[in-house]
């Protein structure tokens, strides 16, 4: 598993001393980037052609919608944000690129390049909330403990190992330059990722 991660922003919810206000920064902004996100795996259920392919992307769709967001909701709840004022914000710069990025490759590629531009989001957070979780005292922090637990618990690791799953499948055997394509994919939406941490860190509007 290695070491804790690096980025100040992921340091400080492991360690407990991150400043509300940057994580109240990033649920608004993460929140927003969800409902992209949910749509990229929407464009995975019109381009699959297998119904059990569909049936995955549905799932991960409700998955985001009805599952996910509720850890955004119960944070903003506790801390007196509605859902109204979240899409009163506009989103940062960093956010709009990312989630345009990923909406492109949607609208370009088919479930393979999908599969691809999500997984970065999704592996990432895996791994974040294993490695916070394994800080002592980390998952019990009165603040950020409940979104450890939540990236780190069975449920988000299962649909993770999932994905990476069938980024594996749909890859297989795949056409060189379809294999480089994918990578600069992933890679393109990984850098987005620490892109996204570093607007949160930074207070980016």
């Amino acid at each position: 598993m290695g070491g804790l991660p690096r980025h100040p922003f992921v340091q400080g919810i492991g360690d407990g001393t991150l400043a509300p206000e940057k994580f109240r920064h990033f649920l608004l902004q993460d929140y927003l980037y969800l409902f992209e996100y949910a749509r990229v795996f929407a464009y995975g259920v019109v381009k699959a052609e297998d119904p059990e392919l569909m049936r995955t992307f549905a799932a991960n769709v409700e998955g985001i919608l009805g599952g996910e967001m509720e850890l955004h909701r119960a944070y903003m709840a506790r801390m007196g944000i509605s859902e109204e004022a979240v899409l009163a914000v506009r989103p940062a710069l960093a956010n709009l690129s990312y989630t345009h990025y990923m909406l492109a490759v949607a609208a370009a590629g088919g479930p393979t390049e999908i599969v691809a531009a999500i997984l970065a989001c999704s592996w990432s957070y895996a791994e974040i909330g294993l490695r916070l979780a394994q800080r002592p005292g980390a998952a019990e922090h009165p603040l950020y403990g409940e979104w450890i637990r939540s990236y780190a618990g069975a449920e988000y690791q299962r649909t993770n190992a999932a994905l990476m799953d069938r980024m594996d499948r749909l890859a297989a055997g795949c056409p060189e330059a379809q294999a480089r394509r994918l990578e600069e994919i992933f890679v393109a939406c990984s850098r987005y990722e620490l892109g996204f941490w570093d607007m949160a860190w930074k207070l980016e509007e």
